[in-house]
């Protein structure tokens, strides 16, 4: 990447943010070249903060970034001729509130960490990214879309709606990386017509079917075939493809395939189910448990490449921690939902300046680091201070208005009113009783 491009992308970035965009991009790279802060204020003091400790609230106020713009500028840097396929991943994450009791529109929240009201319950807003994968080794997820979910939406219709927005603008297929929440017939009901394949973990009790039998003649066609049970090996019947394989760091790894199995609520949308074990030394499967895939889509590739996919889907784990502990993402206590999203859609924004800047500054490790050739995105931010001082700022000057009048004396204050966790609830079809026949 070339000192020009990263400037167009800045400029054109300071168009897409609309009202108080100066005041919100100096925010940005103040958080960009924050290390450690211990409260938002404190990201006003910075150098490349122009203005007031005050406009740093009213900037999350007051701005009003485009998010579709924004989507279709980052859909520009993609690598699309140099990677076959296109890899997408999708996830969802907590941004905890148990304390924010004035804040509407909280709900209960899954964190894997196990912190919060029970083992792995959070009150909080849960937030839904969808990043493109550039390459299978390293940290870098750059995200596409990192939206809330408001608690009329599901983790899985949130995920839908942001794939179909993403392919939408792609003149490819990509293939979509998906964790275990989203294996199952929902999610591949949802997104049938969106023109993506889904690679999918599925969890270790769930059950599909295979093909139907030949049509007797008699009665209704079966819809079903046998039950495959993915915690009872004796349901499991011959894989249609079987290998070995050996990885760097996993070891051996026998991977097996079942084609042409489905869901029982989504019949007509077959999918191939993948099974990866580990071996020990001698060749007998050790005693973790295996990592079942399904994948549905249109042209599958071949098995050897397929489960690698899958593993290039961790590295949006490591965006949400990098976001979480590096760009200060959950660190400000908002009093209003709207100026939580604003802040949210500034994310992709730095994770993308970052990118786009990593072959432009020069690793500048601590004395108890090792150098190395291949930046993380946080190696990255912590050398951007004097990138972003040649490069300068599209944010006007601060015009000082003189010192505000504050609160009217006399004029009683009221606090906000308390508002109740949303406690989020799924209807599921009732079976209906079949007639019995007279």
């Amino acid at each position: 990447m070339t000192y020009d491009t990263l400037l167009s992308f800045r400029n054109r970035a300071y168009q897409c943010l609309c009202r108080a965009h100066d005041a919100t991009f100096e925010l940005m790279d103040a958080a960009i070249t924050s290390r450690s802060v211990y409260s938002f204020a404190e990201l006003t003091p910075s150098p490349l903060f122009r203005r007031r400790w005050s406009s740093g609230y009213e900037a999350l106020q007051d701005s009003r970034p485009q998010r579709r713009k924004l989507m279709r500028l980052y859909l520009e840097h993609l690598d699309v001729a140099e990677q076959t396929p296109l890899l997408l991943a999708g996830d969802h994450t907590p941004w905890r509130r148990s304390d924010a009791k004035r804040l509407p529109e909280r709900t209960y929240e899954y964190q894997a960490s196990g912190e919060g009201l029970g083992q792995a319950v959070t009150v909080g807003q849960g937030y839904s990214t969808l990043v493109w994968i550039r390459n299978q080794t390293g940290s870098w997820a750059l995200p596409l879309r990192h939206e809330r979910i408001t608690s009329w939406e599901s983790p899985i219709s949130k995920a839908v709606w942001q794939l179909r927005q993403v392919c939408q603008e792609l003149s490819c297929r990509p293939l979509s990386l998906w964790d275990s929440e989203y294996g199952c017939a929902s999610f591949v009901l949802k997104s049938a017509d969106i023109p993506a394949d889904k690679l999918m973990r599925l969890r270790s009790n769930r059950n599909l079917w295979g093909p139907p039998p030949a049509y007797s003649g008699r009665g209704r066609p079966c819809l079903h075939g046998a039950k495959f049970k993915l915690n009872d090996a004796t349901t499991w019947w011959t894989a249609d493809e079987d290998i070995e394989v050996t990885h760097l760091r996993l070891g051996r790894l026998r991977v097996r395939c079942w084609h042409h199995l489905h869901f029982r609520q989504a019949a007509q949308h077959p999918l191939n189910l993948i099974q990866g074990q580990r071996l020990d030394a001698s060749g007998q499967v050790t005693s973790t448990r295996p990592l079942w895939l399904a994948w549905v889509g249109q042209t599958m590739p071949s098995l050897e490449e397929l489960w690698l996919y899958y593993l290039c889907r961790f590295a949006l784990e490591h965006w949400y921690r990098f976001i979480k502990q590096r760009l200060h993402w959950t660190l400000p206590h908002l009093g209003s939902p709207k100026a939580a999203e604003r802040w949210s859609d500034l994310m992709p924004l730095m994770n993308w300046q970052l990118w786009l800047a990593r072959h432009l500054v020069r690793d500048s490790p601590l004395p108890w680091q090792k150098p190395v050739t291949q930046l993380s995105p946080g190696q990255v931010a912590d050398a951007m201070a004097p990138l972003l001082s040649q490069l300068g700022s599209p944010a006007a000057a601060p015009k000082p208005r003189g010192k505000s009048l504050g609160w009217p004396k006399g004029r009683t204050r009221q606090r906000k009113p308390l508002c109740p966790v949303i406690r989020k609830s799924y209807k599921r079809k009732k079976k209906t009783s079949q007639p019995q026949a007279s």
